[in-house]
């Protein structure tokens, strides 16, 4: 860094041991150290001020983090393959149904080990409302706070997520089911599940039934957490934020 009177560059460091996702960054130990000679100014504006700075910039580099993990942006660890694929978890909050099922290892286009994923979220919302927060242009880029390509029919392109996500409609039958070719960006080349979203209505609420068939084994937790916190809370939070409108 320089101190602006004099312009006199100085070197030192700043050290960073204890990140973690289980520390809060307001938590989080900077040390700062420069090597010998002047500079002091700097070494305690970069105590003050630049540790404020560092910290900010720590929050979004951890927010950046978990964001591209539930994109599938990272591979989780998964168990030696041919071990038994299932999963048992218990519903939460609106969550009915989250499960794996243990058929398993289908082999879709490419010729790698795949799992078929099923989920059920019910949604404070008809159907009619629902299935046009899928198939809007304007309505996705709410919820998935990025552009993108929407051509709701049959054949259309899809892209999210700053292209993290990709594919195209294969079939939609309004208010009551969507199929999608669906990808994560860092799946193997050219390799696409097969998502079928179907919407039962349930008066003011609607249960959507998610199938995604063709997901690498590899790749299995990741697209549930994107399916889980990309999609479905983020609709929920939409869906809240029209209702306090309304009201």
């Amino acid at each position: 860094g320089t101190v602006k009177e004099s312009g006199e560059k100085h070197k030192g460091s700043v050290e960073i041991p204890n990140l973690s996702e289980e520390n809060e960054v307001d938590d989080t130990e900077i040390n700062v150290s420069k090597k010998k000679g002047e500079g002091d100014v700097l070494k305690d504006l970069m105590r003050t001020e630049g540790t404020t700075k560092v910290r900010e910039a720590l929050r979004d580099y951890l927010k950046a983090l978990k964001t591209e993990f539930t994109l599938g942006m990272i591979l989780p660890t998964k168990a030696a393959l041919g071990q038994e694929l299932a999963a048992e978890q218990k519903p939460s909050g609106t969550t009915v149904q989250d499960s794996v099922s243990p058929q398993s290892l289908d082999i879709v286009g490419v010729k790698i080990p795949t799992v078929k994923i099923l989920m059920r979220e019910i949604f404070n919302s008809p159907a009619e409302e629902l299935y046009s927060i899928f198939t809007t242009k304007e309505l996705v880029q709410k919820f998935s706070k990025c552009p993108a390509v929407i051509e709701a029919e049959k054949g259309g392109k899809l892209q999210m997520f700053d292209g993290c996500v990709s594919g195209e409609y294969a079939e939609l039958v309004p208010s009551q089911r969507i199929v999608l070719k669906w990808r994560c960006r860092n799946w193997p080349d050219e390799h696409y599940a097969t998502v079928a979203l179907n919407f039962k209505d349930m008066a003011a609420q609607t249960e959507l039934q998610l199938e995604c068939k063709g997901v690498p084994v590899s790749n299995e937790d990741s697209t549930r957490q994107c399916w889980k916190k990309q999609y479905f809370e983020e609709i929920h939070i939409l869906l809240q934020q029209s209702q306090d409108n309304l009201e």
